[in-house]
């Protein structure tokens, strides 16, 4: 890991990185080795598992893609792992509108899965702006899977090894669910900004990964390249829509069964 810039250097993933050494409001910084954030895992090689086990003592992966995708995509090595245990808690609600439903009840009745009806982001309004559109997907998250939220947020809490937090990108769901832990453990709100936002410095080998697969290929594709990229005033707009339509972010999280344990518990994991 560069010790600068957090970043964890795999050949099998590219936006991979510690949220250790960040600042709270009260003068501490958040333990390194804790929590790791990253994009999608499938094609991580030998060498990038012995850092992650060795180097990291990996036990938890907490996988926030949806059930559509974990099928398209297929078991990554870490499944395989007998000493990871995998907690698939997708951001996305499983049936209904706008989201994976048709995955799941093929309409060919062969077994083939509708790409076009999978990913919740379709059907976007395209006149909206960029960052107005990923408050939206973010709220959305917030609304429709807080069972999903609290329960990767409890895993991070486990005392066996570091835990991983990924999606597809790891900009976006992985970027909410660890913005909600930094803000547990008080880190500065500029800090967690910063900390989405850097995502952006990997933005072209995300999306070149990510074009490599044809679950995201086709949407990727339909947009410009700097549409993805994560703006900073779309997480600082969406903490201050919690603070405002919520109360923030531990407030929240205690009409959705967090319990002041669990908050004393991830702090105890995160802080030094």
């Amino acid at each position: 890991m560069n010790a600068r810039s957090r970043w964890i250097d795999l050949d099998g993933a590219v936006n991979v990185r510690d949220l250790g050494g960040l600042p709270t409001a009260d003068g501490r910084t958040t333990r390194r080795g804790r929590v790791l954030r990253s994009d999608n895992l499938q094609g991580l090689t030998v060498s990038d598992l012995r850092v992650l086990l060795d180097d990291y003592e990996l036990k938890n992966v907490i996988d926030l893609r949806s059930t559509a995708e974990v099928r398209l995509e297929g078991p990554g090595p870490l499944t395989r792992t007998p000493s990871i245990t995998v907690h698939h808690l997708s951001l996305f609600p499983e049936g209904g509108r706008h989201t994976d439903v048709a995955a799941d009840t093929p309409a060919s009745g062969n077994g083939e899965v509708d790409i076009d009806k999978v990913l919740p982001w379709q059907n976007r309004n395209e006149d909206a702006a960029e960052s107005d559109r990923s408050i939206g997907h973010y709220l959305g998250y917030i609304r429709d899977r807080a069972d999903s939220i609290v329960a990767a947020l409890r895993v991070m809490t486990r005392s066996d090894g570091a835990a991983l937090v990924h999606c597809a990108a790891g900009k976006d769901r992985t970027g909410v669910v660890c913005a909600m832990a930094l803000e547990i453990a008080g880190v500065t709100r500029e800090a967690i900004v910063a900390d989405y936002a850097q995502s952006g410095e990997r933005i072209e080998a995300i999306l070149t990964r990510l074009r490599a697969s044809d679950t995201y290929a086709a949407d990727l594709d339909s947009r410009p390249a700097d549409s993805h990229v994560p703006r900073p005033v779309s997480m600082e707009k969406f903490l201050a829509k919690v603070d405002e339509e919520h109360g923030g972010t531990l407030t929240w999280l205690a009409d959705h069964g967090w319990s002041p344990e669990d908050t004393e518990s991830l702090r105890g994991r995160l802080l030094n």
